[in-house]
């Protein structure tokens, strides 16, 4: 489980393309690399990756294809700019919100608007995704936890306010209106969906009666 409390910028040292349906994955990341161990779970732009080698500030991770065609990760390349977390201890603060590296879907980066002191940043996807968001809850961009301003589903897209650290701190601040940004919905309204399905929650808790 992370935070989406990015600890690192690091930097894609290569993109290996594998036989058959996986890639492996290089990434120069000092900070996240101290205590690194074989088997150990990091975020990479949000998608939890598995460390099978690592060493001198660097780690590898294998990546199913599958990954790399449904999130960002297909599109890195040597240099490319990365958000790094690693997996939260129970022992520490949950200083942004749950977030399980799963990314349920991509969006694109619609209009940057700079502010005083922050940026109003707004992200189109689809409406499978759109329908998880919901104003002043939370949502992962590229690993980073967020808070939602509004939801336009007109537009099919929703609003978020980044701030000078952020912009500083993360690839939000470098990423340009048109870039593909990796999404991960809050987890507990994926379940309550799932439980209203599956009907075990009664349509009059759920706000069925009137």
């Amino acid at each position: 489980m992370f935070t989406g409390i990015i600890e690192e910028l690091g930097t894609v040292e290569s993109l290996e393309l594998l036989d058959g349906d996986a890639a492996r994955l290089t990434i120069r990341g000092p900070r996240v690399t101290e205590d690194a161990a074989h088997g150990a779970s990091i975020a990479v732009n949000g998608c939890c990756l598995t460390v099978v080698e690592y060493g001198g500030g660097v780690f590898t991770a294998d990546v199913m294809r599958e990954t790399l065609q449904r999130t960002s990760l297909g599109g890195l390349g040597k240099g490319s700019p990365v958000n790094l977390e690693r997996a939260v201890a129970a022992h520490e603060r949950l200083g942004g919100h749950i977030v399980q590296g799963h990314v349920d879907g991509t969006g694109t980066i619609a209009s940057r608007t700079p502010g005083d002191r922050w940026e109003d940043v707004r992200i189109a996807t689809s409406p499978e995704i759109l329908k998880y968001v919901a104003e002043k809850g939370s949502i992962a961009i590229d690993g980073v936890s967020l808070t939602v301003t509004d939801v336009d589903d007109a537009s099919g897209t929703f609003g978020v306010s980044l701030i000078p650290t952020t912009l500083e701190l993360t690839v939000l601040g470098a990423n340009k209106v048109g870039d593909t940004v990796n999404l991960e919905v809050d987890v507990i309204a994926k379940y309550v969906e799932r439980l209203l399905t599956a009907g075990v929650i009664p349509s009059s808790v759920a706000g069925g009666n009137k």
